[in-house]
């Protein structure tokens, strides 16, 4: 298999190997055509009783991020020839799901790789992501490519300077190659808008990828790019990442910079963080995008070199709190709660200890804090649009709404949100002082039709609001702690779910630790590959 041939921790076979580019394409096309037949078998069946054929994709893409990187640095394959397998599979894979939007000219992205192979060439290496195609979220600012936030009323604008997370992966030697799609605004956990359309899940594509970073996420599944980035405000990395198959981490607020620009002291909700195939894949793209960086002044001065040290972890004995729907306080679709219990047994093969329990804290109380700060928010961010009539009928009638409710807050109502919001804070203390790690299922429901904006009801229970079904969200995001998400598996539909995992305030690298342990114990991105990649 390819990560035999490959084994980005046995540096002397990358090293001292005389193997040619030839020989190792064809070793790596045969390893990696078994791995998709491998994948794509029942239990109970064999390569030999099966029929299947590898499909008609270059096996550039098949190597996780770390290993890509490592043919790359070592000149086993070209970055030309890494970016011609990339545009490749999004020529075959994109038009079904509609993952990527503002693709840039091929013929450009191509000199830009040979120009990378002329760097390596001349001994200059930029980093983990030299040669790699990377796709920015379409809220992320890009400098000299389109950023619309999913938005007809910035469907040509055009930024002149790069967003800080986009600066340090270039500076890293990433190529941009185009931005991944996302709601309106990042607004709503379905990824569609008027702009470029609807994008559809890695796993059926009648549903529904998640939001915001759902272009993020399915790229990622389908192996569009190596690693994506993508932004979390209330499970914007975490429902895609679950719905997805995938690995996501929503990192402590302030490790990764976010602006230039916008508010440096109040927002504290949105964060940006990284979606991978594989953990090791997740903490080196961490690795580039976190750091201090003086515009962001609350930021965490901690060096991300942490990130690319080995993630290996006992785990023996580490207390772990499940919390459930809440005592069943949030409803949850049928199979949701089977499929994250069953997980349970997982986190305790690898040593932790499960226990359940909640918090003592009044949910309702929690939701009118999240109505009202998001609010607040939504006006602040987007009130004069509002107030320009011709913008305001391009807005969706959900950011119409959230802006709405911003004109009716005074003062007062904004001042008593934050101090409920810190009442949160201090009412999870205990548990994060008894627990290392507390976990709850990522969404509520599984993927849905992609044709509606939001489900009205969960169990029979009628939702509210257009996010009230992601509620579950918004526990983390209010905290600020590290939040992964980890796959579950697979409910009878044959749709993806995640955990949500977090960790103690500012524990980044341990829940990345956890995560690789569990990645070992389940192998879940392995074992279920889309259905997408195995056809011709």
């Amino acid at each position: 298999m390819v990560e035999h041939l490959i084994n980005s921790s046995d540096h002397d076979f990358l090293e001292s190997s005389s193997m040619s580019r030839r020989q190792f394409l064809i070793d790596i096309g045969i390893a990696s055509g078994a791995l998709l037949i491998a994948s794509s078998l029942p239990a109970s069946s064999s390569a030999e009783e099966q029929s299947i054929t590898s499909p008609s994709l270059n096996d550039i893409v098949l190597l996780d991020a770390v290993d890509l990187s490592t043919v790359i640095r070592t000149k086993k394959v070209s970055c030309r020839e890494v970016m011609e397998a990339y545009l490749k599979q999004i020529d075959r894979l994109n038009p079904k799901v509609n993952a990527i939007v503002s693709l840039q000219d091929r013929e450009d992205l191509l000199r830009q790789a040979d120009g990378k192979d002329r760097q390596l060439a001349m001994g200059q290496y930029m980093g983990w992501m030299h040669g790699f195609p990377h796709a920015v979220k379409d809220l992320i600012a890009t400098a000299g490519i389109p950023t619309t936030f999913g938005s007809p009323i910035f469907k040509n604008n055009i930024p002149k300077k790069d967003a800080i997370i986009v600066a340090r992966v270039k500076k890293n030697g990433a190529i941009i190659i185009g931005k991944t799609n996302t709601p309106e605004f990042g607004r709503g956990s379905h990824t569609y808008n008027s702009v470029f359309g609807t994008t559809l899940n890695a796993y059926d594509q009648t549903c529904s990828a998640g939001g915001s970073s759902g272009g993020a996420a399915v790229a990622v599944a389908l192996r569009m790019l190596p690693v994506a980035d993508g932004s979390d405000f209330m499970g914007s990395l975490r429902n895609p990442a679950g719905w997805n198959n995938i690995y996501s981490l929503r990192p402590s607020w302030g490790r990764v910079p976010a602006g230039p620009g916008g508010d440096v002291y109040y927002g504290q909700l949105s964060v940006q963080g990284p979606l991978a195939r594989t953990v090791k894949d997740l903490a080196m793209l961490l690795s580039v995008q976190a750091g201090y960086d003086d515009e962001q002044p609350l930021g965490i001065a901690q060096d991300p070199v942490i990130f690319t040290h080995s993630l290996k972890r006992d785990f023996k004995g580490i207390k772990v709190a499940f919390l459930g729907n809440l005592g069943g306080y949030l409803p949850m679709e049928p199979g949701v709660l089977d499929l994250c219990r069953k997980a349970l047994k997982d986190f305790e093969t690898i040593g932790c200890v499960i226990e359940e329990a909640l918090p003592d804290f009044n949910q309702d109380r929690l939701w009118q804090t999240w109505l009202t700060l998001r609010s607040f928010l939504s006006l602040g961010n987007y009130g004069n649009l509002y107030a320009d009539p011709v913008k305001r009928a391009m807005i969706k009638p959900e950011v119409i709404w959230e802006i709405e409710g911003g004109l009716k807050l005074t003062g007062a109502d904004v001042f008593k949100a934050m101090a409920d919001r810190s009442d949160w804070y201090r009412a999870m203390l205990p548990l994060f002082r008894k627990y290392d790690y507390l976990l709850i299922p990522s969404a509520q429901v599984f993927p849905f039709d992609a044709k509606i904006h939001w489900p009205k009801e969960i169990a029979g229970k009628p939702m509210d609001t257009y996010h009230r079904w992601m509620q579950v969200g918004i526990l983390a995001a209010f905290l600020g702690v590290p939040t992964g998400t980890f796959p579950v598996g697979f409910n009878q539909a044959g749709l993806p779910m995640g955990i949500t995992v977090m960790g103690k305030p500012q524990s980044d690298l341990s829940v990345l630790q956890l995560a690789y342990s569990y990645e070992q114990a389940t192998g879940w991105v392995q074992k279920r590959q889309p259905s997408l990649l195995l056809q011709s």
